[in-house]
């Protein structure tokens, strides 16, 4: 099965490197492209959240949300989208685009499933990889390359 993905990440994230790492593994052609530099915008970037809720849309990691200064409970979606264009470290990620759709995040479901990932119930790539109690979401210090 080889398939052409859109893989938007965060350039030095551990987490997406294990996730590229096994859509590879799988056979697929990915695009890696760096979701901090992209130019978003609402009818870009709301596809990729379906029928989510606007709380499941945001990286729980990110400073502004672990200092509570942006707190996604609260939000619409149209402020929610907001926030994310003018800071992009606020998306959950990875983005994905395939001829199968677009979704967000690393969990079980339709896009993963057509992607042929099958993740076992104590297998999680999506959460944060960094260990210690208060694990950063920076920028990286320099460019890294994927």
């Amino acid at each position: 099965m080889n398939r052409s993905v859109i893989f938007y990440e965060k350039p030095g994230c551990i987490s997406n490197g294990r996730q590229k790492a096994l859509l590879r593994s799988l056979g697929h052609d990915l695009s890696v492209r760096n979701l901090l530099v992209e130019s978003w915008t609402t009818e870009r970037l709301r596809p990729f959240f379906g029928d989510l809720p606007v709380r499941d849309w945001f990286n729980p990691t990110a400073p502004r949300i672990k200092q509570g200064e942006v707190r996604p409970d609260a939000l619409d979606e149209s402020t929610a989208l907001a926030l994310m264009m003018s800071d992009p470290l606020l998306i959950r990620r990875p983005l994905i685009e395939s001829e199968f759709g677009c979704g967000c995040g690393f969990a079980s479901g339709p896009l993963l499933d057509a992607l042929g990932v099958r993740l076992t119930p104590d297998q999680d790539l999506q959460s944060c990889s960094q260990t210690g109690s208060d694990p950063t979401c920076d920028l990286p210090a320099e460019p890294v390359s994927t």
